[in-house]
């Protein structure tokens, strides 16, 4: 839900800038737009801080095998030889956790490629091992991709378990859906997904601008949903609201529910009622543009006197 207290450009900004409470921020994306767009804001945001920033930005790669030239340290999980010798690793570059969060100047920001190397069993104690005061982890799944699969015997006790998408989004304190702006050889997401589904690529996907819809969970259990339009080139976010969604927060029948014995609603038949009401302002303006003109209806029973003292001699 939208809160108007809050700016959402401003926390969108926070949470790239590092700056907003969020240890663990997930990334969502597709083939139609990869989480590559969103990676670059947070490094131009880190960058932009360099001159004040001792902090370090760490690549954990599950599928990549070239360093990017902005990470400080590279990590490469199957050159290291698993997930337990790269998390012994990994932690050897943060800060002890017993060191006071005061004494660091800037979050280091732990970026990990793809979560769908691991299976579920092993995805909250990887988050967890690596989970630190003095980070921020941003980890991207592909949820066009199939769920990895442990060992059989393990995954027979795991029916009951829920998802490995489930899973992530239950740990995340802020998650983001990356999302394409539509080519206009697509007529709605339904059509991009069928293409989509049998390998047809369309034109103008994966651009320099694309979609965000932001979900920032707070400590007080309340979610905060937003969703952007994020340009790389010129580092710009524009806030994107349905006119829709803004009727339907001006009144609904479940926002009256319960507040009185009286019934608050409006029917449909009631509002259409209303809108045919004829009002007195819009008569006084057919008498010209140069100012208001009282309109007065006499009734039989009004004792009207012409000598009026109050009536204006002009």
């Amino acid at each position: 839900m939208s809160s108007s207290i809050h700016n959402p450009v401003i926390l969108l900004k926070r949470v790239l800038n590092l700056t907003e409470s969020s240890s663990f921020i997930l990334c969502l994306d597709t083939i139609a737009q990869t989480s590559s767009g969103v990676i670059t804001e947070l490094v131009h945001h880190k960058n932009a801080q360099s001159n004040e920033n001792d902090s370090m930005l760490i690549y954990v790669a599950f599928n990549s095998i070239n360093k990017p030239d902005w990470a400080t340290h590279f990590v490469d999980v199957n050159a290291q030889g698993g997930v337990k010798k790269s998390i012994e690793l990994i932690q050897t570059y943060l800060p002890s956790a017993k060191e006071p969060v005061r004494g660091i100047k800037k979050k280091s920001l732990i970026v990990i490629d793809s979560l769908n190397y691991l299976a579920r069993s092993e995805l909250s104690q990887f988050i967890a091992s690596i989970a630190s005061p003095h980070a921020t982890i941003i980890a991207t799944y592909h949820k066009d991709l199939p769920e990895s699969l442990s060992h059989q015997s393990r995954q027979e006790s795991l029916d009951n378990y829920p998802s490995a998408l489930d899973l992530l989004q239950f740990m995340a304190t802020t998650i983001l859906h990356v999302k394409p702006i539509l080519p206009d050889s697509i007529d709605d997401s339904t059509d991009l997904q069928d293409k989509l589904d049998t390998l047809n690529l369309p034109r103008g996907l994966n651009s320099h601008i694309f979609q965000l819809l932001l979900v920032n969970r707070r400590k007080s259990g309340r979610s905060l949903t937003y969703n952007f339009q994020i340009n790389n080139k010129t580092h710009t976010y524009d806030l994107i609201t349905k006119k829709s969604e803004v009727e339907a927060e001006l009144e609904t029948p479940e926002m009256l529910q319960d507040l009185t014995t009286f019934n608050l609603s409006t029917s449909d038949k009631q509002k259409q009622a209303k809108d045919q009401v004829n009002l007195p302002f819009l008569e006084a303006q057919q008498y010209g543009s140069s100012g208001g003109a009282i309109v007065y209806q006499y009734e039989k029973d009004d004792d009207y006197d012409e000598e009026d003292p109050y009536e204006d001699p002009f």
